[in-house]
């Protein structure tokens, strides 16, 4: 079965805001997002998954990026749906709780601070800080 995600590009200052991919690890950084819920619109479920992850309001906009990315000898394939987004209000709390407790750091990174790092999915910083309408990755292997 494939999972269907949602992903938010969140600018501020010209820094797009990361973090961290799997609980406890700050060595691979992601869009915040996760797992849509049935009977939710996709806008919907990112406002609650931005909100869950960064205590953050945001308002979805255009779609920006459809990245798919699988592990090759299992059975785990994703597809994450980026959207840019506004910042409503809000702003980065180091006490805030992630409940699902897998997201415990957040970061705004500058275009050569993301190069440094690493980040999925690869395509990240040339979608988040270029101007095409919708570009699409197929499968990536997934990374652990």
């Amino acid at each position: 079965m494939i999972r269907l995600a949602t992903r938010a590009l969140i600018f501020k200052d010209d820094r797009l805001l990361l973090v961290n991919a799997y609980k406890g690890s700050d060595r691979l950084w992601c869009a915040p997002g996760g797992g849509a819920e049935l009977h939710q619109s996709l806008p919907d479920n990112l406002r609650r998954e931005v909100f869950e992850e960064t205590g953050l309001s945001v308002t979805p906009g255009a779609i920006c990026l459809i990245n798919e990315f699988h592990d090759p000898n299992g059975p785990f394939h994703q597809v994450d749906i980026y959207f840019r987004c506004s910042l409503d209000a809000g702003d980065i709390d180091p006490d805030w709780t992630d409940p699902e407790g897998i997201v415990t750091q957040r970061r705004w990174v500058t275009q050569v601070e993301l190069k440094a790092i690493n980040v999925k999915p690869d395509s990240l910083a040339d979608v988040a800080w270029g101007t095409a309408n919708l570009h699409y990755d197929p499968l990536e292997p997934i990374v652990r």
